[in-house]
């Protein structure tokens, strides 16, 4: 066999020629022989290598000679623009590397927990199986609904066409996950908003459509089919979201990183589990700049902290007010701030203002229930607000779900002849759960077996972020995606908004407490049957005679205010005056005079319906305190020199607002 020659083919060695000393190559190029130089020569002479391959020997052009960008698309970006883009790149990375660092830790903390307690806790599947078999069995109705959505596209596609031929730009959304300009200005977004808009309405509507199921069963589809359009609205994406993509383009990717930083502590902050913040917690210490009322903590046992609150006036109403807020919140959402205080506000009309302040309590309050609630809490409250003040009567406030309370207790109350009380308020309380609203979903058998052993694993107490998580989910619009885009895909920092801090402030809460709660109130409406027993008695709502003040909002989602006009009607023996105000559960109770917000209406009649209590209102601009306070005034007594909390019987323990609700869950 002949050997290869070692020579290389002459068009090889042209090529070579131009390679610059140090230039990195496939292999060390091997000693040419004596020869080499004259043949390269020749070859080069003879046939000069093309342009192409001499492309090393180009100069790169200086930055002034580069050519403008619109006579060459493929030009390179300039200094600027290249470090634009290596800044972009490098957060991105970082905002990848930030969000994967921190679901791996959070899939770490979680890994030694036990699994989810159902796939489904809230049987949801059960009842989107009922709605689709009905539907499935009227085909004439999906036809007409496949139609109906055929039309919306065809009416879309036509308004797109007109815009394209030069047709104005529609006005802004109302929806506030669209407000951002682009959303209407820009061509594509505005289809993808329109498109989503059109799909969710359709899909929404489609399930209401069905009659012939079980109205909660419905309800229960229609909630989560919401939940689930809501959830894949392009507002949440950061693909899909112009405003975001904006703010990435202008700090050259920052945005993202900061807002991977803030899902990194929020995981932090849930220990593993997603806890979207809603506020600077930072910024609030209670006692400091909120809840800052004066006054003493003048009793406190394993249950609550009484606290008296300082005069504000020279005389007060000789009747002192104690007021029961919900132990399923603090008590501060009536005193956040000095102008818009509540318990400051009652002060300075002139009355003794006490407030139990329930124990946030931990896993030896476990069996602690509605009779313990009773005895060692309301009526052992009385007892002390009238031995401070010596008076022999008092008026009570019941807010929420401590309004529940307050019911049943006038109604144990008036069975033992027990007149200590002799008005009741009533703030967003229910007492007849028959339309007790979006809750009654978290409240069917299925889920209440889950939460008691979601109960059991935490010792026998109900955690606060859970409770938290179900009114969150009420107005996921709102109080999660809004907080998921600000936060993540903005990249911005929550605001030190006090409501939302106060908000996330939650409390535990005993199991048997809660369950029965639960189960007799939105499970069974025990309490306007007559069949809830209470200290040892069947109460009966029906014989409470003293005069009452319910407060209704008309977008309360927690308290719905046909919920709250159906519990004033249950108290059929009592003198009852009832007040809508306007926005929701708790915008519509904390509402200052000074504010000058809102309106709220009066009728006083107590028709058989809410739609003609509403007909016959009359409607008044501004906060309903004033009403309310008229009507506590008469209620109240005679003037008497103001009372000073540190020098009743009582001792002072400590300056409000007490250790109680500083304790986190």
């Amino acid at each position: 066999m002949a050997k290869t020659p070692r020579t290389p083919p002459e068009p090889l060695a042209a090529a070579k020629a131009p390679r610059k000393s140090g230039r990195p190559t496939s292999a060390k190029p091997r000693t040419p022989k004596a020869k080499a130089p004259p043949v390269e020569s020749e070859v080069a002479k003879a046939a000069p290598p093309p342009e192409a391959k001499a492309e090393p020997k180009i100069e790169a052009p200086k930055p002034d000679q580069t050519p403008p960008p619109g006579d060459n698309p493929f030009t390179f970006p300039g200094g600027d623009q290249r470090e634009m883009l290596e800044t972009l790149s490098l957060n991105l990375a970082k905002a990848a590397m930030t969000a994967q660092s921190a679901i791996a830790e959070a899939a770490l903390s979680q890994a030694d927990r036990p699994a989810a307690l159902s796939p489904d806790p809230f049987n949801v599947g059960p009842a989107m199986n009922s709605v689709m078999t009905s539907l499935a069995n009227r085909p004439d109705k999906l036809f007409a609904a496949q139609a109906d959505l055929f039309n919306r596209y065809m009416d879309l596609w036509a308004s797109s066409t007109r815009r394209a031929a030069g047709e104005e730009a529609p006005a802004p959304s109302r929806d506030k996950r669209f407000k951002d300009p682009a959303w209407s200005e820009n061509p594509m977004f505005d289809i993808m908003r329109q498109s989503y808009l059109v799909t969710s309405d359709w899909m929404n509507g489609l399930v209401s459509s069905v009659e012939d199921v079980d109205p909660r069963t419905k309800r229960r589809a229609e909630f989560f089919t919401k939940l689930l359009t809501d959830a894949f609205s392009p507002s949440n994406f950061l693909a899909s979201n112009p405003a975001a993509l904006k703010a990435m383009a202008e700090t050259n990717g920052e945005s993202l990183v900061k807002g991977m930083q803030n899902f990194a502590a929020d995981l932090e902050r849930g220990m593993g589990k997603l806890k979207i913040s809603q506020a600077d917690y930072g910024k609030f210490v209670v006692g400091e700049n909120v809840a800052t009322a004066p006054g003493q903590v003048v009793w406190r046992d394993e249950l609550f902290e009484l606290i008296q609150f300082d005069p504000a006036t020279e005389k007060q109403h000789a009747i002192p007010l104690l007021i029961f807020p919900p132990w399923i919140n603090k008590f501060y959402i009536m005193d956040l701030q000095p102008e818009n205080s509540l318990i400051r506000w009652l002060s300075a009309q002139g009355f003794t203002v006490f407030v139990c302040s329930w124990v946030n309590p931990d896993k030896d309050k476990a069996g602690f229930g509605f009779d313990e609630y009773l005895e060692k809490g309301i009526y052992r409250a009385v007892e002390k607000t009238l031995e401070q003040t010596g008076s022999k009567t008092l008026n009570t406030v019941g807010y929420c779900i401590g309004g529940t309370l307050m019911g049943a207790a006038l109604a144990h109350m008036a069975e033992k002849k027990d007149t200590r009380v002799g008005s009741t308020t009533f703030f967003a309380a229910q007492h007849d759960f028959a339309e007790a609203g979006d809750l009654l979903l978290f409240t069917d058998e299925h889920w209440l077996n889950e939460i008691e052993q979601q109960m059991d694993a935490a010792g026998g107490v109900l955690p606060g972020a859970a409770m938290a998580e179900t009114f969150n989910a009420l107005r996921a619009n709102d109080l999660i995606w809004s907080f998921f885009v600000s936060n993540y895909l903005l990249g911005k920092s929550p605001a030190a908004f006090d409501l939302l801090f106060w908000n996330a402030d939650q409390t535990r809460m005993p199991k048997k407490l809660h369950m029965d709660y639960l189960r007799s109130m939105y499970g069974q409406n025990k309490l306007t049957r007559g069949e809830f027993e209470i200290g040892g008695v069947k109460v009966d709502l029906t014989k409470v005679k003293i005069p009452l003040y319910f407060q209704a909002s008309r977008e309360d989602h927690i308290a719905p205010m046909n919920s709250v006009y159906r519990s004033a009607k249950a108290f059929t023996n009592a003198a009852v005056t009832l007040t809508l105000a306007g926005s929701g559960h708790i915008a519509g109770v904390i509402n200052p005079p000074s504010a000058n917000k809102y309106q709220y209406w009066t009728n006083a009649a107590l028709p058989g319906s809410l739609a003609e209590w509403q007909a016959g209102s009359v409607e008044h601009p501004g906060s309903w305190w004033n009403h309310w306070a008229t009507w506590l005034a008469d209620k109240s007594g005679d003037w008497v020199p103001a009372r000073d909390p540190a020098k009743g019987p009582l001792a002072p323990l400590e300056a409000a607002p007490g250790s109680y609700v500083k304790v986190k869950s």
